[in-house]
């Protein structure tokens, strides 16, 4: 199992997987559309997406929340536990080969799959393409108007700027984007419960986000 200890309010990427009986695919795909939109009312979730097996029975959903505080409430609210208890007999989650990355760290392998994480010069051209804007930017806009301050303070000015924009803002996004040309899995499309429409990522097209959690109690029903 591979996992990072997150810094509180420092964004964190959690991958899950999931082993299905055979036969029991549609029940748990059909489970799937209703356990997302409940973790996605919880605060702090910034994203739920699953990932199809390339063969076998397991599936993978990758979870994306603000923090490690707020990752751990929904791991451990009684919403999840009940879920959970719904598809006892229908999958078990592989609590071992969990993972969690942080911060620009959102690189992870599928456990138990040869879909692996890419080679370093791939996350190095991807670094590459999220700090260069920014760079440049600071270099023209904010450079010019230290040159007076002391070397140090002047050396203190980029990273300040830098780290920040690429950790939490910056390299989340480029890595998901990524993942599209790394990983020849495709995202689980489930049908919205209102009209059948189907959405991408196991996202529902026509429901709303809740800022509470009556629509966990509504699907526990």
């Amino acid at each position: 199992m591979s996992t990072t200890t997150a810094r509180r309010g420092e964004p964190v990427t959690t991958v899950l997987t999931w082993q299905v009986r055979p036969g029991r695919e549609q029940r748990f795909e059909e489970w799937t559309h209703g356990i997302t939109r409940c973790a996605r009312q919880f605060p702090g979730n910034e994203g739920v997406s699953w990932l199809t097996p390339e063969d076998g029975h397991r599936y993978h959903a990758v979870l994306r929340w603000s923090d490690q505080h707020r990752l751990a409430a929904w791991l451990e609210s009684e919403e999840r536990a009940h879920w959970h208890r719904r598809i006892e007999d229908i999958a078990t989650e592989v609590s071992s080969e969990r993972q969690s990355t942080t911060g620009m760290e959102t690189w992870f392998s599928l456990p138990g799959t040869t879909v692996q994480a890419p080679p370093r010069w791939k996350m190095v051209l991807t670094t590459f393409l999220g700090a260069y804007p920014f760079t440049l930017l600071v270099q023209w806009a904010v450079t010019p108007h230290t040159t007076g301050w002391p070397l140090a303070l002047r050396a203190a000015v980029f990273p300040l700027v830098l780290l920040p924009v690429l950790t939490y803002l910056v390299m989340p996004r480029l890595s998901r984007l990524a993942a599209v040309a790394v990983s020849p899995r495709r995202p689980l499309t489930l049908p919205c419960q209102a009209c059948g429409a189907p959405g991408p990522g196991g996202r529902s097209v026509h429901t709303s986000r809740s800022s509470n959690r009556a629509g966990c109690a509504m699907l526990n029903a």
